[in-house]
């Protein structure tokens, strides 16, 4: 498995003891200080890249460079140095905010398809700090329906805006038919049981499409075009690899 690239970037002498004691336990991050602040390093073997100048002159750097970012800088000054570096979901890295009491850890940008709030709950673990979760599918305890199943390599089909008003359907708790037909059955991965509005079929002929707000099915099945049409925007269709189970 590929490791992350990740950048642990430190402004402040609180900053640096903290990265200094969160980079050993994160053995693929590389440590990135300030000129002034190198000195306030402690020991560790990751890799170490000292800058000069401002930090917003690092920022396209880091982006190109790195899928997960964690600032040791407060929340308001990432925002405006990230601002002009964001393109889409689809290709920002995932940006986390460590406050200077290492109390919180704050996924700030990507925190889905970008993973940052799986890798802020990572980071909150290590510093036995609290994660700060605010998207709400997260928050909810519910499924996440535009990244359902990734570790497990399962692709979603569907258009943007079924996602987007199937994952509002699911957030807002509306009856929701989940419909397995193929793949792996471990998909639910929370600590927290499924749902109540989620229900559980596996056969979609088994669906009474008029009793659910929006229906995801996970299958290998070609789905016919007027499927799509007769459920317009209530479905997300995932397919998982062959040969899974």
């Amino acid at each position: 498995m590929t490791e992350v690239r990740v950048a642990i970037v430190a402004i402040t002498k609180h900053g640096a003891a903290i990265a200094s004691r969160l980079a050993p336990q994160i053995p693929e991050a590389e440590v990135v200080v300030s000129e002034k602040q190198a000195e306030q390093m402690g020991d560790f073997t990751n890799p170490l890249r000292i800058y000069q100048g401002a930090l917003s002159a690092q920022i396209g750097h880091l982006f190109e460079s790195y899928e997960q970012i964690i600032f040791l800088v407060s929340l308001g000054a990432v925002v405006r140095l990230i601002a002009p570096h964001l393109k889409s979901k689809d290709e920002d890295p995932g940006v986390l905010v460590i406050d200077d009491a290492a109390e919180f850890v704050i996924p700030v940008l990507s925190g889905h398809v970008g993973g940052a709030n799986a890798y802020a709950e990572k980071v909150a673990a290590l510093l036995k700090a609290t994660p700060v979760l605010t998207t709400a599918s997260d928050a909810g305890k519910t499924i996440p329906v535009d990244i359902l199943g990734r570790e497990l390599g399962w692709q979603v089909e569907a258009p943007k805006i079924n996602i987007t008003r199937v994952s509002a359907d699911v957030v807002n708790q509306l009856p929701i038919a989940f419909v397995q037909e193929a793949g792996s059955r471990n998909w639910w991965t929370r600590s927290t049981p499924l749902p109540a509005n989620i229900h559980l079929f596996e056969r979609f002929e088994d669906v009474d499409t008029y009793q659910y707000r929006s229906i995801l099915w996970v299958t290998r099945r070609d789905i016919d075009a007027a499927v799509w049409r007769r459920l317009e925007e209530r479905l997300v269709v995932y397919r998982p690899p062959l040969g899974q189970s």
